[in-house]
């Protein structure tokens, strides 16, 4: 009788609760309960995440967490439940419930033990080409800005047959004297590049010097006189060189995390939640 009833709590605490909360799942031996999952979408919105399928996406962030652990244990990559508060109280979150501080310190320690796996196993064996880097450097230009103070004539509500005037200039002042001549009121503009507003760097990236961009649809034009590089520019080719490795890094090891993913002993006993 004794070991009937062993195994009946057993069997009581995994099927039917645990904490209070219904098992849904487990992953590697690893038991998730309704009330984790709760935690997490709660997590997720805290980070700005509101789907309409969080619960489902939660129940797989939480999956993927156990499975970076175990994989990193490997490696004896072990971040502790401190090492996870710190992180949590860097990003602000320290007015979390019980339930998803857990869910929290689970996540953080994931995240921390799979950037160092992805430090120590793929990042060395990323080779960055000529193109990755002028990619990159490209898509800072455009999200972000680069450091760098541009000078630039902006043009609005041109007019189609001026536009078909207007020549590439051999310097700032030629063109405008260009627009001036034609009628127009140039606007100059001396600013760093990360200091312009989106749709600005957008319309520059790429742009050669001294040559009129294509008119947009409310027939404004820019033109770029001049760059001057500024002291942060000193470490940018450093950054971009890691931002084109971390990219290329993060690609395999999105692929690698589904081959574990794939190899994982998950149980799922709620039909919402199958994968």
């Amino acid at each position: 009788m004794k070991k009937l009833f062993s195994i009946f709590i057993s069997l009581f605490m995994f099927t039917g609760f645990a904490n209070g909360a219904t098992v849904v799942g487990s992953v590697n031996g690893n038991p998730i309960t309704d009330a984790d999952i709760t935690a997490r979408t709660e997590l997720m919105a805290r980070q700005g995440k509101t789907s309409t399928t969080n619960r489902k996406q939660a129940f797989q962030n939480i999956i993927d967490d156990y499975v970076k652990l175990d994989y990193a244990s490997k490696y004896n990559v072990k971040p502790t439940d401190k090492d996870a508060d710190k992180e949590l109280k860097r990003m602000g979150f320290t007015d979390l419930g019980a339930t998803t501080r857990a869910m929290a310190r689970l996540a953080v320690r994931a995240d921390i033990a799979w950037q160092v796996i992805m430090a120590r196993t793929i990042v060395p064996t990323i080779e960055v080409s000529k193109s990755d880097l002028a990619e990159e450097k490209s898509y800072i230009s455009r999200e972000h800005g680069l450091p760098i103070e541009i000078t630039l004539i902006r043009l609005t509500d041109v007019p189609s047959d001026i536009i078909k005037k207007l020549t590439n200039p051999k310097s700032c002042d030629a063109a405008e004297k260009m627009v001036e001549d034609l009628g127009g009121y140039p606007q100059k503009i001396t600013a760093m590049q990360y200091e312009l507003a989106p749709e600005m760097r957008e319309k520059i990236a790429g742009l050669p010097l001294l040559t009129w961009s294509k008119p947009d649809t409310n027939g404004s034009m820019v033109l770029i006189c001049n760059e001057k590089k500024g002291k942060e520019y000193k470490n940018l080719d450093e950054i971009i060189k890691q931002n084109a490795q971390f990219k290329k890094a993060s690609f395999i090891a999105a692929q690698q995390l589904k081959q574990l993913r794939r190899k994982a002993v998950i149980i799922i006993n709620d039909d919402r939640y199958k994968l």
